[in-house]
């Protein structure tokens, strides 16, 4: 028996996740009254079925610690579960929010943000004790599937650590949820070469133009060795998402061709974090 309960930020990709588990063989329900999760642990585990899900969430009209504590009285009559954790970033919910124009379960005022900020901290506890959490602030729908594919189905080892690899352009506002920032605006700039121009750096003439430069392989090693340094250190301290921001003028040559650099040198199966790439501003 696999009983996996789902639960995280209400805008974070629990339906979605809920979706495609149930796509991959779970039993899936969602939101039962906090009286019925023990019983419904009972049925379930006297029944057939080897794969369940259950989801739960932060609502208005019931308590969350009542919801845990029933959790933990179905433990203790030993039904036992995994907790995966769906989380977002506050600027990445708010964008999420807007773009479907649902009101927050919590923002009691209206305001999405103070919903946020509330649910946030009523999950906290819950977020530090679930044994896999994924960000989905960087994901897209096929890299969260495979995510929950690897770690549901396949029963791979699970990647604590979720790097995110981002180019973008300083004319456009600097990357709002970046943890590391590196400018490369100290190479020459191919937007100058005409040939180059409308090119941009997915293209191999603007990558061979680049990479002829010992500074941008300089720079790469620098960057990798403190990125060798670092993640582990960050997945020892518990760090979910790790955001890296590569930024050039206009974030269409230098920053993406440095940016899927760093993205080769990191993206290795056998590593214990994985690796996303994205451009935000490759189409501006």
């Amino acid at each position: 028996m696999r009983f996996v309960v789902v639960t995280g930020m209400s805008g974070a990709g629990k339906l979605t996740a809920q979706k495609m588990l149930e796509d991959m063989g779970y039993y899936c329900v969602d939101n039962l009254p906090v009286p019925f999760i023990v019983k419904f642990a009972e049925l379930i585990y006297e029944s057939e079925r080897d794969k369940v899900v259950l989801g739960i969430d932060v609502r208005a009209d019931q308590s969350f610690d009542e919801i845990m504590q029933a959790l933990k009285d179905m433990k203790e009559k030993g039904y036992s579960y995994e907790m995966l954790f769906l989380d977002a970033s506050k600027q990445t919910l708010l964008k999420r929010y807007k773009e479907s124009r649902r009101n927050h379960p919590l923002a009691m005022d209206g305001r999405v943000e103070d919903g946020i900020d509330r649910e946030r901290k009523i999950l906290a506890k819950t977020k530090k004790s679930a044994d896999y959490v994924i960000d989905t602030s960087h994901l897209l729908t096929r890299e969260l599937r495979e995510e929950l594919e690897n770690i549901f189905v396949k029963n791979e080892n699970y990647k604590s650590l979720m790097v995110n690899i981002s180019s973008f352009g300083f004319k456009h506002g600097i990357l709002q949820d970046a943890d590391l920032v590196f400018d490369v605006r100290f190479l020459p700039n191919p937007y100058y070469v005409e040939e180059l121009k409308h090119k941009t750096g997915n293209d191999k003439e603007v990558q061979d133009f680049l990479m002829q430069f010992d500074e941008a392989h300089i720079f790469l090693n620098k960057v990798k060795d403190l990125l060798d340094f670092l993640i582990p250190n960050y997945i020892k301290e518990g760090k979910n998402q790790l955001v890296i921001g590569i930024g050039c003028t206009g974030g269409k040559h230098r920053s993406v061709t440095l940016a899927n650099e760093i993205y080769k040198a990191l993206n290795d199966d056998d590593k214990e974090y994985g690796v996303t790439i994205n451009h935000r501003d490759i189409g501006n």
